[in-house]
């Protein structure tokens, strides 16, 4: 049997120590979300109960939990809505060069680079200039895009830079207009690259902290209000609410996997009819 060098254990043992980093305090929190009635923020557990998580679905004195789960909701999904639209035009646009291309692209990306925290208060500030409310519809959505569509750009770019052209010009032949090449050409195609760029619109915005700490107005998003129970909480109920928001995360994530799969079954299934069909 071929031994090892000893560079693999150290590399092994540096991916499990990255691995409990990683996911360490996650999987502490949800051990301490189940908590006997008398138990605390910290080990040892007293005992083992739901407690806590029952109290998350009774009246709370120590915010509005689900308030603002619904607000981090309707504005993931807004934002989630925003980046494919602008995204997808936005890849369109640039398939062909224009003046100032180049300029504009850099532009659109610069704010990844940005410290989070001035572009809020950049946005808080330009709406208070401007005598508009600071709002988490308003103000809250903006500072937020200024997040996800770089990644929605980058993402849509490098797939429009591999599309194979070939497909739009055979529409054409067929006597397709542009409308109807892009609805029945090019989105089937890029469909799996459209699922991911939702998923990273939703996930992005919905766990969002800084770009929304000085925009959401007089109503917190549910990062915000995680923050302020932190300071007043003392009770496991706050990890009983981290933990079903991570699961809430992960079931989003599975969502958008499967329907990934299901577009990939039906896409090869049409295919596998187009051969037979030749």
């Amino acid at each position: 049997m071929e031994q090892r060098p000893r560079s693999f254990y150290y590399l092994a043992a540096f991916f499990c120590l990255f691995l409990l980093f990683l996911y360490g305090p996650t999987l502490t929190i949800g051990i301490l979300s189940f908590q006997g009635k008398g138990g605390g923020l910290t080990f040892p557990m007293r005992g083992v109960s739901l407690n806590w998580f029952r109290e998350l679905f009774e009246q709370q004195a120590v915010g509005d939990i689900w308030g603002s789960f619904r607000r981090s909701l309707a504005l993931g999904l807004m934002v989630m809505v925003s980046t494919v639209v602008v995204s997808v035009m936005a890849g369109l646009a640039f398939r062909k060069k224009f003046a100032g291309s180049t300029v504009l692209f850099y532009l659109a990306i610069t704010s990844l680079v940005i410290p989070s925290i001035l572009v809020s208060l950049g946005v808080g500030l330009i709406f208070n200039q401007l005598g508009l409310k600071v709002h988490w519809t308003s103000s809250g959505f903006g500072s937020q895009l200024t997040w996800t569509l770089p990644f929605g750009l980058l993402i849509i770019f490098a797939v429009f830079n591999r599309f194979d052209k070939s497909y739009e010009e055979a529409a054409r032949d067929q006597g397709a207009t542009s409308w109807q090449t892009i609805r029945h050409v090019i989105l089937p195609i890029i469909a799996p690259s459209l699922i991911g760029v939702a998923l990273f619109g939703f996930t992005l915005s919905y766990d969002e902290f800084a770009r929304t700490l000085l925009t959401a107005g007089s109503y917190n998003t549910l990062p915000l209000e995680i923050f302020g129970m932190t300071t007043n909480v003392t009770t496991p109920v706050i990890y009983a609410l981290g933990t079903l928001t991570t699961l809430f995360s992960l079931a989003i994530i599975g969502v958008f996997l499967a329907v990934v799969w299901i577009v990939g079954k039906r896409r090869s299934r049409v295919g596998s009819d187009a051969g037979k069909a030749v």
